[in-house]
């Protein structure tokens, strides 16, 4: 089995959201499609169908829904960052939090990890992590 990889759904603001996610995590849509490919209803002809993003080892899939479906943004699921240095782990949740709801600031914590949680300004709920060494 592979690793699990969050497939993201939004109401008409796919694109924002990859623009958004490509600058604040360093990375890139490397496939993107839009519904116009299979034409449906003209109204929604250039929001995405699916789109595959890709920063380092994270990979998120994403898609606006279809015309008559909508989401809401929920609170079961948030997309945990595990970073190798503390001065990119800032930096991305600085990123992440803008526009945002910061839920739990960066921190040292108790179980030797610098920690932080964020909800951005699409709803979507990302923990940042980073472990300091252990010696």
């Amino acid at each position: 089995m592979q690793a699990i990889v969050p497939y993201l759904n939004f109401n008409g603001n796919a694109a924002e959201a990859l623009a958004f996610y490509s600058n604040a995590l360093n990375g890139q849509v490397v496939f993107q499609q839009p519904f116009g490919d299979m034409a449906p209803d003209p109204s929604c002809k250039d929001k995405i169908m699916h789109a595959t993003f890709v920063a380092g080892d994270l990979t998120l899939m994403v898609s606006d829904c279809p015309t008559g479906v909508s989401v809401n943004s929920g609170d079961q699921v948030s997309l945990s960052l595990n970073f190798d240095n503390v001065e990119t782990l800032e930096k991305t949740f600085n990123a992440l939090a803008e526009d945002g709801n910061i839920t739990m600031p960066l921190q040292d914590t108790f179980w030797g990890a610098r920690f932080g949680m964020t909800k951005d300004k699409f709803g979507v709920h990302w923990m940042f992590n980073f472990d300091y060494d252990k010696k």
